[in-house]
């Protein structure tokens, strides 16, 4: 198995465990994952799903439901809303209209999702991709909790979407990307999917510039969501490469030091027809 299997293994595992942590009755899934397995990714820096030094783990205030309005909180199954694992709110940022069609990547429980399905109404549609089959099986229960009709989960993963070329108005995204160990092919798969005039609205773990891999390293693990994340330059560069215009990456919150919660956005070209990579 080479590494990069290896770590899309691990992260499959993590999050398998905490949606059955989830289903279990668990309100800090990652924290009783980590209970379970506390010698597992330790970190100099706590995050999400980083050892703690503490007896019992705590999942990190940057991570998870807590980002979530109140009001959004009471729109969601308390499963979705305890599934959240992300590091912020892409529905803030993502402008939904009327009508829309919403790809949320490494959807997980599908609070997201059905946020946007709320948003889009009943004209719009929104989509939820993810690999691991417990995540899948949890997003689906809460949508029949939820009485969602306007949504699909869908099994893939971010570097290969099960979708067609220009399906898709907004492609939204909460601290998934970051775990990819493709992330061009993930950004190519954003470009290609969209329509003509689309745009992306994601939540990520972005580092500064003057962070080399070997930094982020040291700030915490890759299943964390701290050891894969990109710069901010490598971001906007990886955008441009694949045909997207009017990229911006904004800090929200510090994740670990010289870490940050970021919100990115671009545009696909109106007159853009495939991936100019």
């Amino acid at each position: 198995m080479s590494t990069d299997d290896e770590l899309r293994e691990q992260v499959r595992a993590r999050y398998a465990d905490a949606a059955r942590a989830v289903a279990a009755g668990a309100t800090n899934p990652l924290a009783v994952v980590e209970q379970a397995a506390p010698s597992d990714c330790c970190a100099p820096v706590d995050n999400a799903s980083c050892c703690s030094p503490e007896t019992t783990p705590q999942v990190d205030e940057a991570f998870g439901a807590g980002l979530y309005e109140t009001s959004e909180r009471g729109e969601v199954p308390a499963e979705a809303l305890a599934a959240s694992l992300g590091c912020g709110n892409p529905i803030a940022v993502a402008e939904l209209r009327e009508g829309e069609r919403v790809l949320d990547l490494g959807s997980g429980g599908g609070i997201d999702v059905l946020l946007s399905a709320r948003r889009v109404g009943p004209t719009g549609f929104a989509y939820g991709v993810d690999m691991t089959p417990e995540m899948l099986e949890l997003a689906e229960a809460n949508r029949a909790r939820a009485g969602a009709t306007n949504v699909q989960f869908l099994r893939g993963t971010i570097e290969d979407v099960p979708l067609p070329d220009g399906s898709v108005d907004v492609v939204i995204s909460n601290c998934v990307v970051n775990l990819s160990t493709d992330k061009p092919a993930v950004l190519a798969e954003m470009f290609r999917v969209l329509t003509p005039g689309g745009r992306i609205g994601v939540s990520d773990v972005v580092a500064e510039d003057h962070l080399t891999p070997a930094d982020r390293g040291e700030r915490g693990s890759y299943v964390g969501c701290i050891a894969g994340a990109l710069s901010r330059s490598e971001y906007l560069t990886g955008l441009a490469a694949v045909g997207f215009t009017d990229a911006t990456v904004e800090y929200t919150h510090e994740a670990a030091p010289g870490m940050h919660s970021a919100i990115v956005r671009a545009s696909k070209p109106v007159d853009s027809t495939g991936v100019t990579a």
